[in-house]
């Protein structure tokens, strides 16, 4: 019984939502006031806030910005007479301006990827260092036993020569028991 009570609470919740909804986007089908052309914008300041906008000095007009051209071309407008965006700034100094600020983070980009590998490799380097110090150290340890082992055969064979060895298998060892 609470369950169904809970359901359908949920239900209606759900249904007074979407009527809402649809009423308040219903009510809101007022069309919006036509954009105002940029030629009724008489100063630098009313027409580069709008970015459709640009004002040229040459002719103190505001026209459309040619979106057909990445530039504007200079039969609208020479690039050191026009201004977008701000008025304190040409056309040329803020071309200028993004190509330095693009370049320089896309210079970045660049070097902190090279960062990022070189770290990487220098990450995996010690590991086939310790490995290639690993078995240096082994072969190093080798040889210096093969040494000790002639040492200790040929300072076996000098107290040999000489009766010093305590072993019963050389021809002086009668000697030495008596």
């Amino acid at each position: 019984m609470e369950r169904q009570t809970l359901t359908t609470r949920v239900f209606v919740c759900v249904a007074v939502l979407c009527v809402s909804f649809v009423s308040h986007g219903a009510s809101q089908t007022t069309t919006p006031p036509p954009p105002t052309p940029c030629s009724a914008y008489r100063s630098c300041d009313t027409c580069v806030p709008h970015a459709k906008c640009l004002w040229c000095f040459t002719n103190n007009n505001c026209t459309e910005y040619p979106v057909s051209w990445l530039l504007p071309p200079a039969s609208v407008c020479q690039l050191s007479q026009a201004r977008w965006g701000v008025c304190w700034m040409n056309f040329e100094a803020l071309i200028i301006a993004m190509a330095v600020l693009g370049g320089t983070i896309l210079i970045s980009i660049v070097v902190c990827c090279c960062c990022c590998c070189c770290c990487k490799k220098r990450n995996s380097r010690p590991d086939r260092d310790d490995e290639r110090f690993a078995r240096r150290r082994e072969e190093i340890k080798q040889r210096a036993e093969e040494r000790k082992g002639e040492r200790r055969a040929r300072h076996d064979e000098i107290r040999k020569k000489y009766g010093l060895v305590g072993d019963s298998d050389h021809p002086y060892s009668k000697f030495e028991n008596e």
